[in-house]
C-alpha cells in the first residue's frame, strides 16, 4: 500500500510540475518570437491565469495521498518513526498545502514551479533514507502537540523562504530595468525566467504575503519551543537541553524575531531583508533536519 502512495504522490506532484514548466516555457518563448515585450513583473497580473480548476483538483488529490502516506509511515501501529527525510517530506507537504490555499486568492504560478518539484523529491526521500528511530513516547499528548505545531511552523517558513527567493529574482529584474536595460532586452536575457516572473503578483503583494507567513510561523515556532521545553521537562526532568538542535532553533527564533521587529519599527525591506529571511530559514533547517542528517546518514547514529 505504501509503495502505491509513494508512486501516486510523486507522479501527481511531478506531472503538475512538468505541465507547469512546459506551459510557462511556451508562454515565455512566444512573446520573444513575436517581438512583443512581456508584461513587467511589477505590473498588474490580472491576465495571469493562475492554476486551473483541474490542476487544483489534482494537487488536492496529491496532498491527500501525501498526507495519508506520511501518517502511515510516521505512525505505524501506535509507534512513531521519524528522521530528517520524513521531516523534509512533511515540510514540503505542508508547504504545498499552503500554496494550494494561496492559489485561490493570488496567481502564484511562479511559486508552484518551485514548490511542486521540491515536494515531489521530498516525498520520495523516506524511501532512500529510512534509517530512523522509533520513538517510545510518541503517544504522549504533549509530544503530539509539539510535533504538529513544529511541522506547521516548518511548512510556513519553507513557503516564506521560497517567496523570498522569488522576490529576490523580481528585485534583480527591476534593478536591471532601472539601470537602463529595456524590458525587451531584459526579457531576451532572462529567457523563460522572464515569463515565469510575469505570473507573479506585484512585489508589494508578495512582500505582504511574505511577512504574514513569517508572522504566523514565528508564533508557531515560539509555541514549538515552549512545548518542547515542557515536553523535555516531562521526559528527562530538565526543561532545556542545550544541544545543537536547541541552539539552532533558538538562533532561528531570534533571527526571525529580529526581522519582524525591524520591519515593525523601521519598515525594513528590500534585498537585505530577503537575504535575512533565507539565512533564518537555513538556521531553522540546521536545527532539526540538518542535525538529523549528520547523525543518521553521515554518523549512522539514531537520535531523538
Amino acid at each position: 500500500m505504501d509503495i502505491v502512495l509513494y508512486a501516486l504522490t510523486a507522479l501527481l506532484y511531478g506531472g503538475l510540475a512538468v505541465a507547469g514548466w512546459r506551459s510557462h516555457r511556451h508562454t515565455a518563448v512566444r512573446p520573444m518570437l513575436e517581438s512583443v515585450p512581456p508584461m513587467p513583473a511589477h505590473a498588474s497580473v490580472s491576465a495571469a491565469s493562475g492554476m486551473s480548476a483541474s490542476g487544483r483538483v489534482l494537487l488536492f488529490v496529491a496532498l491527500l495521498a501525501h498526507g495519508v502516506l506520511l501518517h502511515t509511515t510516521i505512525f505505524p501501529q501506535n509507534a512513531m518513526v521519524f528522521g530528517f527525510a520524513f521531516a523534509l517530506s512533511a515540510m514540503f507537504w505542508l508547504g504545498a498545502g499552503i500554496y494550494w490555499i494561496e492559489s485561490f486568492f493570488f496567481p502564484l504560478d511562479g511559486l508552484r514551479l518551485l514548490v511542486l518539484p521540491l515536494a515531489c523529491l521530498a516525498s520520495l526521500m523516506p524511501l532512500l533514507f529510512g534509517g530512523v528511530r522509533v520513538l517510545p513516547y510518541s503517544a504522549a499528548p504533549l509530544f503530539k502537540l509539539h510535533f504538529l505545531i513544529a511541522n506547521i511552523a516548518y511548512g510556513l517558513f519553507a513557503i516564506a523562504a521560497l517567496h523570498a527567493i522569488l522576490m529576490l529574482l523580481v528585485e534583480r529584474r527591476l534593478h536591471a530595468m532601472r539601470g537602463g536595460i529595456s524590458p525587451r532586452t531584459a526579457a531576451a536575457g532572462d529567457g523563460w525566467l522572464s515569463g515565469w516572473l510575469d505570473t507573479l503578483p506585484p512585489l508589494l503583494t508578495l512582500e505582504k504575503l511574505l511577512f504574514r507567513l513569517i508572522g504566523a510561523g514565528f508564533v508557531l515556532l515560539t509555541l514549538t519551543l515552549l512545548s518542547g521545553i515542557l515536553f523535555s521537562e516531562q521526559l528527562v526532568d530538565r526543561a532545556l537541553r542545550l544541544d545543537h538542535k536547541t541552539v539552532f532553533a533558538i538562533l532561528s527564533w531570534l533571527m526571525f524575531g529580529a526581522l519582524l521587529t525591524a520591519r515593525k519599527v523601521s519598515g525594513w525591506r528590500g534585498r537585505a531583508a530577503l537575504r535575512w529571511v533565507l539565512a533564518s530559514f537555513v538556521a531553522l533547517l540546521l536545527a532539526y533536519v540538518g542535525s538529523r542528517f549528520v547523525f543518521e546518514v553521515l554518523l549512522h547514529r539514531a537520535v531523538v
